[in-house]
């Protein structure tokens, strides 16, 4: 009798140690997951100001959770605590191919998220401006342009949410894909001629996209006439995702901050701006076949749509949301962007309805927390 009780006490020991240890192997692997996955975000940014009601396409740029600014225009892997950088192509930066900022002075022209204020004025955005210039962006030279009504400058680094609304389009990535893209860059000559129609911001995050999705993002000549555009890249990334869920895809709205300009403009693509903007009237009377090619062809590829109904916000006060890990029942097949050709919803930049046939099925997140991401700007782009 006691052969057996001794027999069942080892037994049942047997069995804690098999559990305590496989608990420990789960908790390990999960630890290690954490550790491995990376997110970055494309941020689509509406035009605004005069240049922006003229070629009223947008601006582009990358933000990537796990890879920060050494400098301007060195990466490194972040350490813990650090927020990550955005990295675009600017005009006007001496020069230089890409430049990094990281991701809280990006948005706002501050260190410290609990420093933005709710509501600026010229001054005050123009003060931020140079104070943050003078204390970390002396590495780019003294000499830079600020940048005027047409041509960029340094100001179009820091300070963006102040100029226009931001939409992050979040997805997963690796941390072995992100050290590539680090060495990448860092090994590469970062110089390069900007060129608004064949060597601008879209083209950049192309590249860089391509990367990460290889032979996804290319140039299309319908219905962009063969330049890469800030909504072509962003539908193109929607499409993929759409095809590929286990990217999780979430979709943020980053406002602008109100008071040192008129709200920012919706998105548009080149027939879109062709036929939707002033340029429609001189353009029928000038060629009325090319107006009509360029109509046609809008109505048939160039109303794709990009914004779900009702994204989450992201305020100062709870920017680590784009880093939070996406839930399972975040992925809300209600949240969904609407394919290209679909006649309802709303232009990128705009609220859309809920996305008729061809859909997309997107994921929604409705966490909250403390910390800071934030969007590139060219000037009145």
């Amino acid at each position: 009798m006691s052969t057996k009780l001794f027999d069942k006490r080892e037994l049942m020991l047997s069995i804690r140690k098999a559990l305590i240890h496989g608990s420990a192997l789960v908790a390990l692997g999960i630890i290690c997951c954490s550790q491995a996955r990376s997110q970055a975000a494309l941020l689509l940014e509406e035009p605004y100001g005069f240049f922006g009601t003229l070629n009223p396409t947008g601006h582009v740029a990358l933000y990537f959770e796990k890879i920060c600014a050494d400098t301007p225009v060195k990466l490194r892997r972040c350490q813990p605590g650090e927020l990550g950088a955005v990295i675009a192509r600017y005009q006007g930066i001496d020069g230089y191919d890409w430049v990094a900022i990281p991701l809280v002075p990006y948005l706002y022209a501050v260190d410290n998220a609990a420093e933005v204020p709710s509501h600026v004025d010229h001054d005050q955005v123009v003060q931020l401006r140079n104070e943050y210039r003078e204390s970390h962006l002396q590495a780019l030279g003294e000499k830079l342009p600020a940048g005027n009504l047409i041509r960029g400058g340094w100001t179009q680094l820091v300070g963006a949410a102040y100029e226009r609304r931001i939409y992050a389009f979040r997805f997963d990535t690796s941390q072995e894909q992100d050290d590539a893209l680090i060495a990448r860059l860092n090994d590469r000559r970062n110089k390069s001629r900007f060129n608004l129609l064949f060597n601008n911001c879209a083209d950049f995050t192309r590249v860089v996209l391509n990367s990460y999705f290889p032979r996804t993002f290319r140039r299309s000549i319908f219905p962009d006439a063969g330049m890469t555009t800030p909504k072509q890249i962003t539908y193109k990334l929607v499409r993929y995702a759409r095809k590929h869920p286990h990217r999780q895809l979430t979709v943020f709205e980053i406002p602008q901050i109100p008071g040192y300009r008129r709200e920012s403009h919706s998105i548009k693509g080149i027939d879109e701006s062709f036929v939707t903007t002033v340029y429609a009237v001189p353009l029928v009377i000038v060629n009325p076949y090319l107006a009509g090619g360029l109509f046609v062809d809008y109505l048939v590829r160039g109303r794709y749509h990009l914004i779900p109904k009702d994204p989450q916000v992201v305020t100062p006060d709870n920017l680590s949301v784009l880093t939070a890990p996406t839930a399972p029942e975040d992925n809300l097949a209600s949240t969904e962007i609407s394919a290209v050709g679909s006649p309802s919803g709303s232009s990128a930049g705009q609220q859309a309805g809920d996305g008729n046939s061809g859909s997309t099925a997107m994921t929604r997140t409705s966490a909250g927390a403390d910390s800071g991401l934030k969007g590139a700007g060219f000037d009145d782009e």
